[in-house]
């Protein structure tokens, strides 16, 4: 089998770069860094406020988006988790969850693994059944409805204690509720990986896959300690690797993949513009990256806004966008059957175009 210069594998059906350069098509991606929380439109969220009579502090659509400008990481999480108020009930997480699914496939996403934060639907009073089963119902259905295969990911807040964590955990798994994954998010300066040692070895021991935000805000060290400490087989945003060559070398000898997120970077100022994005550094440096929205309602964009911007701003051959798509692909935690289904239709040609 050949490589692309992504680190990761493609099978022997794969095309030439000549033959995969067709303009304006959308590929057939993985989406694997979705927080399912940041998909909620502000027209979903007046409309849920309307049904569960909440009344919201903003006057309008137009004051709601004016806080969408965010001066970092935290300013973004105080406006993420005010919003999520008007999430009362399974249907209400299911027409969040039915949103996304249907934007998502118009964005050539066949597959997606969508992280949900319990913890902060329990903090306000909802049970962890209400969000669990609301999100599930949908995606049990994703494939038939959506051409979406799907994985629901637990995601903990790393700025709460690992006893919570834990408790959190244990009730997931009392109520066999149907993830496949944990992922650790929030606010990452000041709580770094090695504070869930416990959640993670615990998760693995109930054959969950894993996952954790490392080395957005927070420096590579916190990558090391997720790869270390955690066991962890995906980073997810990962850019402060390239502040360490011997990390991008053990990154790229191991092909462990780096949910990439640019347009959320660049709106929580982890980077001042696309133009300062690293991405295309760590495609040259041979990393396994894929491109992801990360929560799209809020960072003005989904996987084919954010394509659409880099090919803009870096001229990214069909060929670049080809290789991201193919890593999307290869660092899921799909089944191998659909793995080899996904790089079939990218690999065939079968998409449509723009």
């Amino acid at each position: 089998m050949d490589n692309f210069a992504g680190g990761t594998a493609v099978p022997e059906t794969e095309l030439d770069a000549a033959e995969l350069e067709v303009p304006a098509r959308i590929l057939p991606v993985a989406e694997l860094h979705l927080h399912i929380e940041g998909t909620l439109q502000p027209e979903l969220i007046f409309a849920l406020a309307e049904r569960n009579g909440i009344a919201l502090p903003y006057a309008g659509l137009d004051e709601l988006r004016e806080r969408y400008e965010f001066t970092d990481l935290q300013s973004f999480l105080d406006l993420y988790y005010a919003n999520m108020a008007v999430l009362q009930t399974e249907q209400d997480f299911a027409d969040m969850t039915r949103a996304y699914l249907e934007r998502a496939a118009a964005a050539g996403v066949r597959h997606a693994e969508i992280m949900m934060d319990p913890q902060a639907h329990l903090s306000r009073g909802i049970p962890l059944s209400t969000c669990v089963n609301g999100v599930a119902s949908v995606l049990a259905t994703s494939q038939e409805e959506f051409g979406i295969s799907t994985l629901l990911i637990a995601a903990f807040l790393r700025d709460l204690s690992e006893e919570s964590a834990l408790e959190v955990l244990d009730g997931l798994l009392a109520m066999n509720a149907p993830i496949a994954a944990i992922g650790l998010d929030s606010a990452e300066v000041g709580n770094p990986p090695s504070k869930f040692e416990r959640l993670y070895a615990k998760a693995r021991e109930a054959g969950l896959r894993l996952t954790a935000h490392a080395g957005e805000e927070g420096p590579a060290s916190y990558i090391i300690e997720a790869l270390d400490i955690l066991g962890v087989e995906r980073i997810d945003h990962g850019i402060r690797c390239m502040d360490d060559p011997d990390l991008v070398e053990r990154l790229v000898d191991a092909r462990i993949p780096l949910t990439v997120c640019p347009l959320s970077n660049v709106r929580l100022r982890a980077v001042d513009t696309l133009a300062d994005h690293p991405l295309p550094a760590m495609l040259a440096a041979g990393l396994n990256v894929s491109v992801n929205s990360d929560d799209p309602a809020y960072f003005g964009g989904y996987v084919d806004d954010n394509f659409a911007q880099l090919g803009a701003v870096f001229e990214l051959s069909d060929f670049d966008k080809a290789r991201l798509a193919a890593n999307s692909i290869h660092s899921s935690f799909a089944s191998e059957e659909r793995k080899a289904e996904l790089l079939d239709e990218l690999n065939g040609g079968d998409v449509a175009h723009a």
